[in-house]
């Protein structure tokens, strides 16, 4: 092994190995391995130039004759060695005599370190299992390698982060997490440490990451080189703040984001989009937007309306406009064979492709279709380009990019794409999904732009990327599970996220208890990101397929999805939390800005704002929204008071009562039907309910 610095940082080189380590912006460094004979360019999610540093290299000669290195055969012929340090503000990389990988603070404490379990008798780990901490194994017959890295555990350590993942816990550690977009799961890998430090697993391929008691291990079948950054920072805000310096932060949140978002499975026509906002506009209710779900085309993959049922779509969103409301239209990748974009697509190169078998049918609903692939840049100007003429050019300025992660039999070890084959680069979709019409819509010079998108890639934040939860259930246990999962999307740099508010699989609204379920999701909506109302609701009315000219077409809907939809006592319940989230604009809107600004989570858990409080840590119930209002939503039916812990250091004000109390304490909040435990810090001057 020999090891080198220059000025991009340290380089070791054993055999067609070759690591370097390199400073990546302030605090921050990056590691890469390869075993070509050319390094892999590719940046992944590190797409943002690194902000200048001042780092330095230091060297230590070691002894090796030292009686810690046990072993008098080794030392007669290694009496020295060298350890290196590449010192980068509160972060040092420490690569030992023996080229092993280990991550310190400024204080020296150790944040992260390989796990080597080696014969070598230099070792302090001298045990014969002989595993190492990095593999780069070639795959014969191909240029590439299946990739293990290894870290040691620390059993204080908390892990937080990760994406969206359908589980009941915040805290990763201890988790076996697949690096596989699915519908409701978004791979996002970075994550925060307790121990004060950020990282990111800078590779699109899939895999699985094991948080184990005894070791962390990174395991990808195949890729074509290692790659992850590591931040260090004294709070979760700074290392966030690195990261995001790094991987890209949201653009302006609109005003029209701010505001209440109407959805449903599907309206079918133009007059039944029309007829619901003007009966939102007739009751005096708040609309900022409302969604054209799918099938509102003929066939997938045409990117524009129906004319028979959706005409004059430019006086639609005119008038929508007129009422102050925004027009969202679904986008799905599919495309149908008989879509008359099928031909040239294909001609191009612009769908995905399988290795074996017919790439036809791949998603196979409602036609023989395909995706489009989103990592070609051809593909992404040619989709862009027939939805600037068929929607934007008619006034829609919000997409929903559905089917992100593209939806489709998951066969990784089958598909390929122009980034190269679906087993290394497949989790990268969903963010080159977004980019497409985030570069489009900005080179029409639109700056405020979001889309709605249903996964997310390390870095999509930066294409203004709103992400949500997915087709999820009906149910108290899956709304306990979205409040992990927004949460764990915040900590992994997506900062806009929202769910279907109700779920979106099932739920009657004449049922009384969908309703109440309804009622508490309803009002945890109004201290999310952003407020969606969406569900496919049952019964479904006629399930209806009609055989069009050139295709088939969906008529039929689940049912009725409005605010006047689930009773009265519900309906009262629910305006009141659209007059909420009104009277909260001026604080959302600075929260906003300060995502923009610095990348913290517009919801967060609570030690982001209390890293000092061993009992933020430990609570997974509660999270700030911004930095002056806590919210805890009921996720259990049958509840009248709900505990709610409470950050020590601060005086907290109940809003539903006015009570104060001290913080570092659980209390019992006041939680009937129509009341979500909220708290404000004292001082802040914010009143909830009260008028």
């Amino acid at each position: 092994m020999r090891i080198t610095t220059d000025e991009r940082g340290i380089l070791l080189s054993y055999g067609v190995n070759r690591l370097r380590v390199q400073p990546w912006g302030p605090d921050s460094v990056r590691v890469t391995l390869t075993a070509e004979t050319e390094e892999d360019r590719n940046d992944w999610a590190l797409t943002e130039t690194p902000a200048p540093c001042d780092w330095r290299i230091e060297t230590e000669e070691v002894d090796m004759t030292d009686p810690w290195y046990r072993g008098e055969e080794y030392a007669r012929y290694h009496r020295r060695g060298t350890r290196y340090r590449l010192i980068n503000g509160k972060l040092t990389a420490l690569v030992n005599e023996e080229g092993w990988l280990s991550f310190l603070n400024q204080r020296g404490e150790v944040l992260l370190a390989e796990c080597w379990r080696n014969r070598n008798r230099v070792s302090r780990y001298a045990v014969p299992v002989a595993i190492p901490a990095r593999e780069l194994k070639p795959i014969p017959g191909t240029r590439d390698f299946s990739l293990n890295m290894r870290f040691e555990a620390n059993d204080r350590e908390r892990i937080y982060g990760m994406g969206q993942y359908q589980m009941a816990g915040l805290n990763k550690k201890g988790t076996v997490l697949d690096l596989e977009q699915r519908n409701s799961q978004a791979s996002v890998p970075f994550y925060v440490s307790s121990l004060g430090y950020g990282f990111l697993w800078n590779n699109p391929a899939v895999g699985q990451v094991i948080f184990g008691g005894n070791r962390t291990e990174w395991r990808i079948p195949s890729t074509r080189k290692l790659d992850y950054y590591v931040t260090a920072g004294d709070t979760p805000a700074e290392i966030l703040e690195h990261y995001t310096a790094a991987t890209g932060r949201t653009p302006a949140m609109p005003e029209y984001g701010l505001g209440f978002w109407q959805c449903k499975l599907r309206y079918r026509t133009r007059e039944e989009v029309l007829q619901v906002a003007r009966e939102y506009k007739r009751r005096g209710l708040p609309l900022d937007v409302i969604v054209v779900d799918f099938f509102h085309w003929v066939l997938q993959g045409d990117w524009a309306f129906d004319p028979e049922c959706f005409p004059d779509p430019e006086g639609m969103i005119r008038e929508l406009k007129e009422m102050g409301v925004e027009t969202v239209v679904s986008i799905w990748p599919t495309v149908d064979e008989r879509s008359k974009n099928f031909g040239p697509m294909a001609d191009r190169g612009y769908l995905m492709r399988t290795d074996r078998g017919n790439a036809m049918n791949a998603s196979g609903w409602m036609g023989p279709t395909v995706n489009f692939d989103a990592t070609n840049p051809g593909a992404r100007a040619y989709v862009w380009d027939k939805v600037k003429k068929n929607y934007y050019d008619k006034g829609v300025r919000i997409f929903w990019l559905d089917e992100a992660e593209p939806e489709m039999p998951y066969e990784f070890d089958n598909w390929r794409y122009y980034l190269g084959p679906a087993a290394q680069v497949s989790n990268i979709y969903p963010k080159e999904y977004a980019r497409g019409f985030y570069e489009g819509m900005k080179a029409e010079g639109q700056e405020e732009i979001i889309s709605l998108v249903r996964c997310a890639w390390a870095g999509s934040q930066k294409y203004g990327a709103l992400t949500w939860s997915g087709d999820i259930h009906s149910s108290f246990r899956a709304m306990r599970e979205q409040l992990q999962a927004g949460l764990s999307m915040g900590m992994a740099g997506i900062p806009w996220w929202t769910c279907d508010l109700g779920g979106f699989i099932g739920g009657d609204p004449t049922d009384e208890g969908f309703r109440e379920l309804m009622a508490r999701w309803f009002a945890w909506g109004c201290f999310l990101p952003v407020f969606r109302l969406h569900g496919e609701r049952s019964p479904w009315e006629t399930a209806e397929v009609v055989i069009r000219e050139g295709g088939r077409q969906v008529l039929s809907t689940g049912a009725a999805n409005e605010l006047w939809s689930f009773g009265e006592r519900n309906y009262e319940i629910m305006k009141r939390y659209l007059f909420i989230r009104e009277k909260l604009r001026p604080y959302l809107r600075e929260t906003m800005r300060r995502t923009s600004e610095t990348g913290e989570p517009v919801i967060r858990p609570l030690f982001f704002d209390f890293p000092r409080d061993p009992g933020a840590w430990a609570c997974e119930t509660a999270y700030m929204f911004g930095r002056e209002i806590l919210v805890s939503p009921v996720t259990e039916p049958g509840v009248s008071d709900w505990p709610v812990y409470l950050p020590a250091g601060e005086e907290w004000i109940e809003s539903a009562t006015g009570r104060r109390f001290a913080g570092g304490q659980t209390v019992a909040a006041k939680a009937d039907l129509a009341v979500i435990p909220v708290f404000v810090r004292a001082g802040s001057g914010i009143r909830i309910y009260e008028a």
